[in-house]
């Protein structure tokens, strides 16, 4: 059958030439049929774009091209069986690397975002993490991410708003007490290390926002939820309130303030020393101390009394374990 596929202009074939080199690389050894396939072009612009490569090259020292200063394919693959491989590369080599330590690092990244619920195309992490252990100085450690019970939760909750089903779980209120809640999940959001659910409670009928960490026994319902993220205006802030919160007053260098703003923050007025007094409502009083432990050295809570107890109390029990 005569291909009728138009004849590549110039612009075409470079296009081809610097996409084809790092493909190959990466695939290794590839049939041709298979390479025409994938960018779309014919067997016979496949079989000239190779033969191209393997006369282009960098010149050495002497601005001549000797052996080694051009690309090499395994000719008798090509010739005998339709099959691409380069056997020399010239310059790409030569390339930065990350060193061993830098990709395991980078991998162990990667493990940890393909775990969570919104990066679904496994594949494109996994392809990466192999890009990156090939493209290193030298084997990468083998490396591994912990999972924990949160980690299974957030999954749980990701599949739950993917479906669009509701989700019930036991949840600690403002007081610390465990109540069952069913809601419709809308969307899953991070806020430094913590994840949130923001969702309708069907109980309160309103929206919600639940710390993942303190979500326990969920449950996937078969119902499919009655709130969709569409219609429903969810606040640009993680946490908007509710008449049963903890209003806590904190003090903070000026220039550290804007990391209080998903708090929506209220009665915010400058004090001496370049430092800024706010206001911020928090479900129990426990929230407050990992928000000062999360702003070391720059926050100080003013008011109320039991919010500062539980912040002493945490750094004297942080200070006794270097003691001990």
């Amino acid at each position: 059958m005569t291909d009728r596929r138009p004849a590549p202009q110039a612009t075409d074939k470079l296009a081809l030439l610097l996409a084809l080199v790092p493909w190959l690389i990466d695939n290794e050894r590839v049939g041709v049929a298979a390479a025409a396939e994938h960018f779309g072009v014919s067997v016979a612009q496949i079989r000239r774009a190779v033969e191209l490569i393997a006369v282009s090259g960098v010149p050495g020292e002497t601005n001549q091209y000797q052996h080694g200063d051009l690309f090499d394919i395994a000719w008798d693959d090509f010739e005998q069986n339709d099959v691409i491989q380069l056997t020399n590369l010239v310059a790409i080599d030569e390339s930065p690397r990350f060193s061993a330590r830098e990709a395991a690092a980078l991998i162990a990244g990667l493990q940890y975002l393909s775990s969570l619920p919104e990066h679904a195309d496994r594949s494109a992490v996994a392809s990466l993490m192999s890009k990156l252990s090939r493209g290193a100085s030298a084997e990468p450690s083998q490396v591994a991410v912990d999972q924990n019970e949160t980690d299974g939760v957030l999954a749980l909750v990701g599949r739950a708003v993917e479906q669009g089903v509701q989700l019930e779980f036991d949840y600690a209120g403002a007081r610390g007490q465990q109540e069952r809640r069913r809601v419709d999940p809308l969307r899953v959001e991070s806020q430094d290390a913590d994840w949130y659910l923001r969702a309708w409670d069907h109980a309160r009928e309103a929206l919600r926002t639940f710390r993942v960490d303190r979500i326990t026994s969920p449950a996937l319902s078969a119902t499919p939820i009655a709130h969709r993220a569409a219609d429903v205006a969810l606040p640009e802030t993680l946490f908007s309130g509710s008449p049963d919160d903890v209003v806590v007053t904190v003090e903070i260098d000026a220039a550290a303030a804007p990391l209080l703003d998903d708090w929506s923050p209220v009665d915010v007025e400058p004090v001496a020393g370049d430092r800024t007094r706010l206001s911020l409502r928090v479900e129990q009083i426990s929230t407050v101390v990992r928000l000062v432990a999360g702003l070391p050295g720059r926050a100080c809570v003013v008011a109320p009394p039991a919010a500062r107890r539980a912040v002493a109390e945490w750094a004297d029990r942080a200070a006794q374990n270097y003691a001990d």
